[in-house]
This record gives structure tokens, sequence and C-alpha cells, in this order.
């Protein structure tokens, strides 16, 4: 017997919730190194061009599942995951709310214009809140850029979040054409 949020969640979305929570991770050590190269030199954090893509799992599953709450449950679970194992870097309990707020920006944008992310312009969007959200509050927590920097690094994060966006309809639309279109529930 379910409670509580996962309540509304059959098994298959919550494994759904889980898979894209475990890859958003996994992708995170690949790809900020990678872009550090890039951003190093321009004093911006590589989290905010690298963000666009770890931060289209929580769209992807938002898009896939289409129920309210979903991608605030991931990055719920990303940040409880964080937190508990002490990876992808030493911030304790501040993981939790540091990965959370993207997916909570996102369902609470989508529920006040009262809107499921299904057209490609909900999935750019999405993500743009997503990592927006994310560098802003690093940022805030982290970095505390001055005032020219954090403006190339929110640039840099709408451009990185919003492809982001875009890759993730693409995927679902793939996904959604594999499986008949259907929601599958379990």
């Amino acid at each position: 017997m379910k409670h509580g949020i996962l309540k509304n969640f059959s098994v298959f979305e919550i494994v759904v919730v889980a898979l894209m929570a475990a890859i958003g991770l996994a992708i995170k050590p690949v790809i900020v190194p990678l872009t550090h190269m890039i951003t190093g030199p321009l004093f911006i954090p590589g989290g905010a061009v690298a963000g666009g893509f770890y931060m289209l799992w929580l769209v992807l599953g938002a898009g896939l599942i289409e129920k309210r709450g979903v991608a605030a449950l991931i990055a719920i679970t990303q940040g409880v995951i964080v937190a508990i194992t002490g990876s992808f870097g030493t911030h304790g309990i501040v993981s939790i709310f540091t990965y959370s707020l993207p997916g909570v920006m996102i369902d609470v944008v989508y529920f006040l214009i009262r809107r499921k992310i299904k057209e490609p312009i909900d999935f750019f969007a999405a993500g743009v809140i997503a990592n927006v959200s994310g560098t802003y509050l690093s940022n805030l927590v982290f970095f505390r850029l001055p005032l020219v920097p954090l403006m190339l690094s929110l640039s840099a994060a709408i451009l990185s979040g919003g492809l982001g966006g875009l890759i993730a309809y693409a995927v679902c639309k793939k996904i959604k054409e594999a499986t008949g279109g259907s929601d599958e529930k379990a």
C-alpha cells in the first residue's frame, strides 16, 4: 500500500523516476569536467553549461509521465542520493536543496500556468527553468559571482537548459512513438 506523494504513481512510473534520477547523476561527472575546460577561462561555473545536459532528465521524466510533481520527485531523489552517498561534492544536506530546486521550479511553473510538458516549447522552457534556477541557487550558496560573470553564467544556463529541453523532447517523442504513444501504466 502506497502512502503520500507516491500513491499517485504506478510502479512503472516510480521506476522511471528512479531511472531518470540515476541517469542524471551518472552523466554529471562525465559532462562537468568537459565543460570546465571551456568555461573555466571565462570564469563561468561549468555547471551552468553542463546543467542543461543533466537537467534534461528532469524534463524528460516529466514529459514521459505527465503527472504533477514528477520533476520535483526526480530532483529530490537525486538530492537525497547525493547527500547520503557524499558523491558529486561534499555539500552534505545542502545538496538536497540545491538538487531539488530545479525540479520543484519546473513543477511550480507548470502548475501555475496549468500546462503539461508536451510541446517543444514546453520542453525548452522547462529546461531553461531547471538550469537557471539551479545555476542561480548554486551561485547564491557556493560561488557568489560578481554581476557580469553571474549574467554570463545565467545566459549560458538559458542556452544550455533550452538545448537540453529540446533533446529531452526528441527523446520523449521517440520513446512515445516506439511505445505506440500510450502512457504505459503498470
